[in-house]
């Protein structure tokens, strides 16, 4: 597989001198720049290198976990379903939480319920 990372590290050095630290929660889940990345870590996708992420613990500011999301259909124990996101079923890939600063949050899309929200962070804790 092809990957950009020329493109992505324009955007990121973008990101990195113009972006916004945006104010979040916890169980919010926003479109977010994850980036190309290295192998088989999970990428963005399209002009922003975007996927929806879920926010699981907010340190400041600046910095907090997410788990990124996907409409892949697998269903084992790192890919915990979060129920419909923006019309598409999603699943939260939660051997992919990873810290990222705010100014990669591109818009909110929405909420998860509580109930979903302690299954995932189950999930996470039962992986460590």
């Amino acid at each position: 597989m092809n990957k950009d990372f020329d493109t992505w590290n324009g955007l990121k050095k973008h990101i990195h001198t113009n972006g916004i630290n945006c104010f979040y929660h916890e169980r919010e889940i926003w479109w977010c720049s994850l980036g190309i990345n290295v192998g088989y870590e999970e990428d963005g996708k399209g002009s922003q290198a975007e996927r929806p992420v879920l926010i699981i613990k907010g340190f400041n500011r600046q910095l907090c976990w997410v788990v990124p999301l996907s409409t892949s259909s697998k269903h084992d124990k790192y890919h915990i379903p979060v129920g419909h996101i923006e019309n598409d079923s999603a699943s939260a890939i939660v051997s992919h939480m990873r810290p990222i600063d705010t100014k990669r949050f591109i818009n909110k899309i929405g909420y998860l319920d509580q109930e979903t929200f302690n299954n995932t962070k189950q999930a996470i804790k039962d992986l460590l």
